[in-house]
């Protein structure tokens, strides 16, 4: 796994030189400027995990650069302040800071807030799962690439006439499909007036999915007309 880089923005070098030897040691890659506009700077060249930001600095203070950052990003940014006025936090946490810390500060509690403002950035930015080929119904889902359907989690297993009929109602929710499109549709071939092979389908399908198959709750009966997913 790649080091987390973090910025430290503070015009006083001091601090800067303390703050390197605790992320270091935490196996942290770290990056340095002595103000806003030279914070900007650093973010168009490199990709930063975590901004540690001050307020009091000249050119370019941590306020306005917090409200630039904003503009286009969205990584963690932990204000520093000599200030400890509750206003003085409320505006910093205005502008977008995800955090605030007082001087002097506890290095080992700054660590401690990069790790808990990592972890946290990280779990809500994890790439979801693509969903594209995902149909749900209410609390079931049918995966028409790996032609899996799941009943509130549950996995039900269909066979892949019962599949392909309940993705076609599914897909096309709302609309009614009678016997003799669906057979054609499903199985490609003429539907013949004695065949109620579709009927058997259907009343399998609502015996795996349904809590009372006699009040289907998915599959519903249009009589005289065919059957559709509401």
């Amino acid at each position: 796994m790649a080091q987390p880089t973090i910025l430290i923005v503070d015009d006083e070098k001091d601090i800067i030189d303390l703050i390197e030897i605790y992320l270091r040691n935490e196996g942290y890659r770290l990056l340095r400027a002595a103000n806003g506009l030279e914070a900007l700077s650093v973010l168009e060249k490199e990709d930063v995990d975590l901004i540690v930001l001050d307020i009091m600095m000249p050119k370019m203070d941590g306020i306005e650069a917090c409200l630039k950052i904003r503009e286009s990003r969205n990584m963690p940014i932990i204000m520093l302040s000599a200030k400890s006025q509750d206003m003085d936090k409320i505006l910093g946490l205005g502008t977008g800071a995800d955090d605030y810390m007082t001087k002097p500060f506890n290095p080992l509690e700054l660590i401690a807030r990069i790790k808990s403002q990592l972890r946290r950035y990280t779990r809500l930015n994890v790439t979801a799962p693509s969903r594209e080929h995902e149909i749900e119904v209410d609390d079931l889902t049918i995966n028409t690439a790996t032609h899996e359907v799941k009943l509130d989690g549950r996995e039900i297993k269909l066979t892949p006439r019962e599949f392909a009929i309940l993705e076609l109602l599914a897909r096309n929710r709302g609309t009614v499909w009678s016997i003799e499109r669906i057979y054609e549709t499903v199985w490609k071939e003429t539907y013949l007036d004695s065949d109620n092979t579709v009927m058997v389908h259907i009343r399998k399908i609502r015996e795996k999915i349904e809590d009372n198959p006699r009040k289907p709750r998915f599959i519903k009966t249009v009589w005289g007309v065919g059957y559709k997913v509401e």
